[in-house]
């Protein structure tokens, strides 16, 4: 997931920072980039739906390294050497890493939850004070 993260982050940037770029070649890495955040929200979904076991040290680890790379654009934004056009993809990929934390975060609660509120209870067994009634025989 955060492989995907860094690709469509570093595509974006790619697009608006690179110095002699067609307009061509501007569309088609913005393209890029929407096919890659939309892979990495397939990605967030997958993970997040993995396994019913509940709350695990891999998906502690999933959202650190989505809200990582969230303050990590955000400080691109705030350094002054980088160009306008660079640091307001900053400001929209900060924002998006956040919200793909957030939405990681909720589904993956959601699955949890669901998991544990639709195991079903064992049947409970016969009271000693209703007496068992016997089958007739079969003939």
């Amino acid at each position: 997931m955060s492989g995907l993260a860094l690709l469509a982050g570093g595509t974006a940037v790619a697009a608006v920072a690179g110095g002699a770029h067609s307009i061509f070649a501007t569309i088609l890495l913005g393209m890029l980039t929407v096919g890659m955040g939309h892979a990495l929200l397939e990605e967030i979904r997958r993970q997040a739906r993995r396994s019913m076991a509940g709350w695990a040290t891999h998906d502690t680890v999933n959202a650190v390294l989505l809200a990582a790379w969230a303050a990590g654009a955000l400080i691109t934004t705030v350094l002054a050497v980088m160009p306008a056009s660079v640091r307001a993809v900053g400001v929209l990929l900060s924002l998006g890493y956040a919200l793909s934390c957030g939405y990681f975060v909720l589904e993956r609660r959601r699955t949890v939850t669901a998991a544990t509120e639709t195991v079903p209870e064992p049947p409970a067994a016969p009271s000693a004070a209703a007496p068992l009634t016997a089958r007739p025989p079969i003939t």
